[in-house]
């Protein structure tokens, strides 16, 4: 079969590095006039444009693009997929919101057609909005993982996403048990895990919902298979957290509940995190877990608002979450409006740099991924996105007063939305045009 080999000529820029750690000025490379190179669905070359287009043959197909800039595709560590038909629900915070909205919504997903019908509305809203992998959270239903898969493996998309494991405190429609949890989990991680770009995430759902057996069946599962992804929630709202000390009086605190069941490691992704101690930071960097920073989220349920300059001052790694339905938006560019203004109101900076590190490669870090997405180095897939300058009209006239990189990314994300992604690529093909 012949190499397909194309270019893509913009303004290029992607994050190498975590600002926080080697400062912003070498965490970032930024070509004005760039060229990106694509064979076979992994990047070949990323640099300027007049240094490559004389290595590349002459008859190579180049897309052009004027007023517009190339970024790795967005990577949201934390979303769920059953609650999209509930975003935007009125006024409760979250424990009321779960019984009100969140368990009715997803108890839908046991019917294939239902299934079928939102995991496509749901993984075109990702690409819509430029997000390339997330981390999904299915229902208790295994037919919810399947009909994801099944429409995000047709694209050859990375995905990561888990069937729920909830078996008290939640409807008696909605519980599996600590057994069918574990039966259900091993025949999706066998049917899906590793195939294409797919991979499987453990998920319980949060401490409250699961049994100490059935923490302790997914630790084993865990266990059993070592590369598998774990995903969950913790100390999102002080309720919950009074919540967890009733219901796990022996356990120091919320993190130990996770700790003692061996629910922490590598690969997994602990969402929220918004009412953490240092302890606990300390405790979730040592054992190499992740932080998914969900603001939209947690400004609209009424939370409470991450503390980022602690997490790294521990060296946690931390991604960026939409958290849909919680959150309001698919939009990572609107999770970073929502973002800075949460660092404000702690009298906190986040620098344009370290946003788009949070949504590229902050995100590959937190799922291992980084050698293959989150960044535009020649041998990662070519998961990458064309934002278009003149999106609508505000940011247009704006960005014609920008003077530099760092201001028209930070215009980009205070007043970019779905509309400012032109094209969304997934390993080379083109998955989504506006």
């Amino acid at each position: 079969m012949p190499l397909t080999r194309k270019a893509y000529r913009a303004a290029i820029l992607h994050s190498i590095a975590d600002p926080a750690e080697v400062g912003i000025e070498t965490s970032y490379e930024y070509f004005e006039d760039g060229l990106l190179v694509v064979d076979d669905g992994k990047i070949s070359a990323v640099g300027h444009a007049s240094e490559l287009l004389p290595t590349l043959p002459a008859d190579i197909e180049i897309n052009h693009y004027q007023d517009a800039l190339i970024t790795p595709g967005f990577i949201d560590t934390h979303i769920h997929l059953p609650q999209t038909g509930m975003v935007g629900s009125y006024g409760e915070q979250l424990l009321d919101w779960l019984n009100t909205y969140t368990f009715p919504c997803e108890s839908q997903f046991g019917d294939k057609a239902h299934a079928d019908e939102v995991a496509d509305i749901f993984i075109k809203e990702l690409l819509r909005n430029g997000t390339t992998t997330a981390l999904v959270f299915g229902s208790v239903h295994p037919q919810s993982v399947n009909s994801f898969f099944e429409a995000a493996e047709k694209l050859d998309l990375r995905m990561i996403a888990g069937k729920v494991m909830m078996d008290r405190n939640a409807p008696d429609y909605l519980v599996d048990t600590a057994e069918s949890s574990y039966v259900d989990s091993k025949a999706l991680i066998e049917r899906w895990h590793g195939k294409g770009r797919l991979h499987y995430a453990v998920t319980p759902r949060f401490a409250p919902t699961s049994t100490p057996e059935q923490l302790t069946l997914a630790g084993q599962l865990l266990t059993e298979y070592p590369d598998l992804y774990m995903q969950t929630h913790i100390s999102e709202n002080l309720k919950e957290i009074e919540w967890v000390k009733e219901l796990f009086p022996e356990r120091k605190g919320y993190l130990d509940v996770y700790d003692h069941y061996q629910l922490l490691g590598e690969r997994s992704v602990f969402a929220h995190g918004v009412h953490l101690c240092d302890d606990e930071c300390a405790r979730l960097a040592e054992t190499g877990s992740a932080i998914s920073f969900c603001p939209t989220s947690n400004l609209f349920l009424g939370s409470g608002l991450f503390n980022l300059p602690m997490a790294e001052k521990h060296k946690l790694n931390v991604g960026l979450g939409t958290d849909v339905g919680g959150g309001t938006s698919f939009s990572l560019l609107q999770t970073l409006n929502e973002a800075y203004k949460v660092m404000q109101l702690q009298g906190a900076r986040l620098s344009p740099f370290k946003s788009l590190y949070l949504a590229t490669l902050g995100g590959a870090r937190a799922l291992r991924l980084e050698d293959r997405i989150g960044n535009l180095r020649p041998g990662s897939d070519a998961d990458f996105l064309v934002l278009d300058y003149n999106a609508t009209p505000l940011l247009s006239y704006r960005l014609k007063q920008s003077k530099n990189i760092a201001e028209t990314l930070f215009v980009l994300m205070t007043l970019g939305d779905d509309r400012t992604v032109a094209q969304t690529y997934a390993a080379g093909a083109l998955v989504h045009q506006r």
